[in-house]
């Protein structure tokens, strides 16, 4: 088994992760008002997703434990500056979510690294998502008056609790992103080389 990369080697992955997550758990609070979608999709589904491209990167240069070491250090710096940047709750259900679906997506990643380039970064961004925006919306917002008023769901005639409708709009912008993404990760291939070519570079 490859043994983790220095924390050093890992400083810009850390850091990176950090950002992405501390800003999401501010712009989480503060809905789309333009074209209508103040209560269909707020800013933090648009700036989440650069997380799973960081995670992705770190697991194809590093490998998987040292994605998963920067996911640990990441969720802990980010859990301390979310407390004074966003509430208690909020705080407490981006770290648990962002260590689910971050987790998942190392998993993912990991098996499906070896076939095609793309694969891997999209099914592994895309389960990550999903179970993430479960967690979050759930653990943060259900129960919470303002956030459960019955509005329609995801532009049916069905009315459902603001959040869930949150959390629809927030995974479909999170889908749509891990499609754009590819573009990125497909860029930086030849410079963020794969561990087992640096390792038998060596």
């Amino acid at each position: 088994m490859r043994p983790t990369a220095q924390l050093s080697s890992l400083a810009l992955p850390v850091v990176a992760m950090t950002i992405v997550v501390a800003a999401s758990n501010v712009l989480v609070q503060h809905p789309v008002e333009a074209f209508g979608l103040g209560d269909k999709l707020t800013w933090g589904a648009f700036s989440y997703p650069l997380a799973f491209l960081v995670t992705d990167l770190t697991n194809r240069r590093f490998g998987p434990g040292s994605a998963r070491r920067v996911v640990y250090i990441g969720f802990a710096l980010a859990v301390a500056l979310s407390i004074g940047l966003a509430t208690p709750r909020i705080a407490f259900a981006s770290g648990t979510a962002f260590l689910v679906g971050q987790l998942l997506d190392v998993s993912v990643f990991a098996k499906l690294r070896r076939q095609s380039w793309w694969r891997a970064p999209l099914i592994a961004s895309l389960l990550g998502s999903a179970i993430d925006t479960i967690v979050f919306f759930s653990l943060a917002f259900a129960g919470d008056a303002e956030m459960s008023s019955a509005v329609p769901f995801f532009g049916s005639a069905w009315m459902a609790p603001l959040w869930t409708n949150l959390a629809a709009f927030d995974f479909t912008v999170k889908a749509f992103a891990a499609l754009v993404l590819l573009a990125p990760y497909g860029a930086l291939m030849n410079i963020v080389m794969p561990y087992e070519r640096v390792g038998h570079a060596r």
